[in-house]
């Protein structure tokens, strides 16, 4: 018999965490951690005349409660989040219609971190950094990108760091057969303070999300919050994204991970 090979596996995903500042004050999650000792507490609802002496040194299950937003931690996106129609006027799909064949796909990572905050990447600076790895996309990719933030996350800095796409880049990915992107930026787009600000100079209305936007003409699918990219390669690396179920929502996390191979 041959030598099995073992698959090396990366999680791509960051933790949800109870007051981490990587979210706008409204969206911080929070969690309230019920350990043993008050689970023995509220297991005695369910088993009426139950006392610490009948549980297992005294202690009983351990949960968690949450109030936390569906666009925390490392999540995916649905159409629905941009805009109640998709494709030029079909219906948006919700996360819990999320295509299962998209969760799985040969992954692509690019790294853009060394442009500065606040880049809005190109067509032409995608094309150039695929040339750079000499790589051509391929319909059923999963496209990913260092944005530059990801030494930030777990602090306030995080919303303003890293750059990200525009439209016409965010379209061109998807015309080469790409439903599904993601960043480690905690948008798709480029960090919303620029483009306030341009904006406020401006008032060219196009530059308000237009990455998110683009999704009105072509749906997709998109991921915020990624980890660990440095530890994967450009190429050769199968990438895993299946989003939890919610009925009728924007967005769901994920356990993102690759696999090496």
């Amino acid at each position: 018999m041959g030598r099995m090979i073992m698959s090396k596996f990366i999680d791509l995903s960051v933790a949800i965490e109870s007051g981490l500042p990587s979210d706008p004050p409204m969206m911080i999650p929070k969690i309230m951690y019920v350990d043993h000792a008050l689970g023995a507490e509220s297991m005695k609802a369910f088993y009426p005349g139950l006392t610490a002496s009948d549980l297992p040194e005294g202690l009983g299950w351990a949960l968690e409660i949450l109030e936390v937003s569906t666009h925390a931690g490392t999540h995916m996106d649905a159409p629905w989040h941009y805009h109640p129609t998709q494709d030029r006027g079909k219906p948006a799909l919700t996360i819990d219609q999320f295509p299962l064949e998209w969760g799985v796909g040969n992954g692509v990572k690019l790294d853009f971190s060394g442009f500065p905050d606040g880049y809005n990447i190109t067509v032409e600076d995608v094309q150039t950094k695929l040339k750079e790895i000499n790589y051509s996309l391929r319909s059923g990719d999963v496209f990913l990108a260092q944005s530059g933030a990801a030494p930030f996350w777990g602090t306030p800095e995080y919303l303003v760091k890293g750059c990200g796409f525009g439209r016409a880049a965010t379209l061109w990915i998807l015309d080469q057969g790409v439903h599904v992107v993601g960043t480690d930026g905690w948008s798709w787009d480029r960090p919303l303070p620029f483009q306030a600000e341009e904006f406020a100079k401006t008032r060219d209305a196009s530059l308000i999300w237009e990455g998110h936007f683009a999704g009105i003409d072509k749906g997709y699918f998109q991921i915020e919050k990624l980890a660990n990219l440095e530890k994967i390669p450009s190429t050769g690396f199968r990438f895993y994204c299946f989003p939890v179920k919610i009925k009728g929502a924007s967005a769901g996390w994920i356990r993102a991970v690759a696999e090496i191979l």
